[in-house]
Parts: C-alpha cells; structure tokens; sequence
C-alpha cells in the first residue's frame, strides 16, 4: 500500500514538472523581435522617431519684399515741395506712371511771377538758395544741371519740360506724359531736383537769321560765326534765373 501511494506522488510530481517545461518552452518570444510599443500618454505608440539626419531649413527661402534686388518694390511715384529763395513754399510736383508705364508728370504753383516759366528736372537732389552761380549770379546752384540720360542738347534733356503758364492771380497748373526716362532713374546716387526758372524756355528755337557774335578779336583766328543757338541757349533755353527749386523724393 505505501509503495502503491510513493509510486503515485512521483507520477504526479513528473506531470507537474513536465507541464512548467512546456510553458517555459512556449514564453520566450522569438529572437531579435522587439516587444510590442507601449501606448504613450496621448495613445500613441511610444516608437522613437529618428531626427533625418542633415536636415537643413528651407532652400531658396526669399528674402522680404523691400529689402533689396530683385525682390525690391517697385517704384511708382515722386513728390516734391517746391520752395522760393526765402524758404516759403510756392508749389507742388508730382509723378506718377500712368496706365502705359510712362511718367505723367504734375506741377502746381502759386506766388510767382505772371508768364510763361521754364521749368526742368535737375541732375542733384539739393536745393541750397545760397549756392549761387558765379557765372549767372542765379540761386540754386546745387540743384545741377538739367538731368539728361543722354548728350542731347537742350531741348533734348530728358529732364526738359514744356513751359508752365503762371496767370495773373499768381498760380499756375500743368499736366503731362513724357517718355523721356523712367520714374526710377530720377532716383540715383545724388537725387534730383526741380526748378523754376524767372523767364519762359525758348526750348533752343532761335532763328537762323539771327549770327552768333564773333568768337575771337583776332582777324587771323578762326571764327565759327554759326547762326542758331549759341551756347547758352543750348544749355537752358534761356529761362534766366532760378527761382523756386524742389527736392524730389521718390517712393
């Protein structure tokens, strides 16, 4: 009877000990699989995501508008305050491109002379009614001479402009197209300027019946004796002395 009941304890203990090998066998997950992802706090998988190695910022990222080259703004007006030699004001000037990319070009005055006026853009940005010409004794010396893109004589300067009418109350208004520049090249390295000359712009039309005084006292020299515009005239139409200038500022 004890035999009987020792044999049947070992027959039990083998089972028992064979059934944990088994399961041992079965637990061990396969070699080299990474164990499933534990949900991170928000539910998603807790997977480590590599940063892309050499990642750069953007390329070709333009620069803002404005601040240069082919990015700059376009410009697409100029203004000035048009002043005498005291400092008053006495007058206004515009340019603005109209619909064909062409300046269209507005000026008005007050307080000046009744008459016809030359009036031209300058080749300098300043207006300084002390700097006089030794030549001419005119104010606004600063100001340059006519703006040209070219070497065109008067009336040929890009900066040449048709006369502005002043009536007798003291005020004058005149509008215009040119195609003579661009409303850019007024905004160079040393700017640019109007002027309002004392006498009308005979824009260079000098008959030619009308000589040229001689050039030399000496008999055996030679003398052009042209007729036409002399020098002078070619320069500025004879528009006399400067009497209002404005600093022109371009946006």
């Amino acid at each position: 009877m004890l035999r009987r009941t020792q044999l049947a304890l070992a027959t039990a203990a083998g089972a028992i000990a064979a059934g944990v090998g088994l399961s041992a066998e079965a637990a061990p997950h396969p070699t080299g699989t990474p164990s499933p992802a534990t949900p991170g706090p928000t539910g998603t998988p807790d997977v480590a995501t590599a940063s892309p190695t050499g990642t750069a910022s953007p390329t070709g990222t333009a620069s803002p508008t404005g601040t240069g080259g082919a990015g700059s703004p376009a410009v697409t007006s100029a203004t000035a305050e048009i002043k005498d030699t005291t400092g008053t004001v006495v007058g206004s000037f515009s340019v603005k491109e109209d619909q064909d990319g062409k300046p269209y070009i507005s000026i008005t005055v007050s307080g000046l002379p009744t008459g016809y006026h030359g009036f031209h853009i300058h080749t300098k940005g300043v207006c300084d009614p002390g700097s006089v010409d030794p030549g001419t004794g005119s104010p606004f010396s600063s100001a340059g001479g006519h703006f040209s893109l070219g070497s065109q004589p008067h009336p040929g300067h890009s900066g040449d402009l048709p006369d502005l009418l002043v009536g007798g109350n003291g005020t004058g208004r005149l509008s215009f197209v040119t195609d003579r520049f661009q409303l850019k090249q007024l905004d160079d390295a040393d700017g640019s300027a109007v002027v309002v000359h004392e006498k009308a712009d005979n824009q260079a039309n000098i008959p030619d019946r009308y000589n040229h005084p001689a050039d030399t006292d000496d008999p055996e020299s030679e003398t052009t004796m042209t007729t036409g515009p002399d020098a002078e005239t070619l320069k500025s139409g004879d528009s006399g002395a400067r009497i209002a200038c404005g600093v022109i500022t371009v946006r």
